[in-house]
């Protein structure tokens, strides 16, 4: 279903995405990282949606949507070193950090930060080419410290 955006993202010299694939692509990540404790918990499922629907100007109904074909998007994606370095070829550095900010969202849903999420948004936020003082910024914004 997704084969076309997964050619495209993982392509050697992939071109920028249009919105709506980036779109995808983005939440997609938002998914993997919510699932990588093994608990895809409402909550995270409720922060995504939120996020979805304040970047993006979403209904309820259409962020869920979203969200449900990032899902099974992100169970088709490549490894997440391959298919995060994907999305740095394919999408803008600003919306990037963005994204950073958006799974330090994710990733403090549940109220709870452990080492092992702390470690996975470190080698995302490198692999997305955000340094950590970037990183650091956004996940402060993202516990409205900032």
């Amino acid at each position: 279903m997704f084969s076309d955006l997964i050619n495209r993202l993982t392509a050697p010299d992939p071109a920028r995405l249009p919105e709506p694939d980036a779109r995808l692509a983005l939440a997609a990540l938002m998914v993997r990282v919510a699932r990588s404790d093994g608990d895809y918990a409402e909550v995270e499922k409720d922060r995504i949606d939120r996020i979805l629907i304040v970047r993006h100007g979403l209904n309820p109904d259409a962020a869920a949507g979203l969200r449900a074909q990032a899902e099974a998007l992100e169970e088709e994606a490549p490894d997440t070193v391959r298919f995060t370095r994907a999305i740095k070829d394919a999408v803008a550095l600003e919306e990037r950090i963005d994204v950073i900010e958006a799974l330090w969202k994710v990733v403090l849903a549940d109220g709870q930060r452990d080492e092992e999420e702390d470690s996975l948004l470190r080698l995302l936020a490198s692999l997305l080419g955000i340094n950590d003082r970037d990183s650091n910024l956004a996940r402060q914004r993202a516990q409205g410290k900032v």
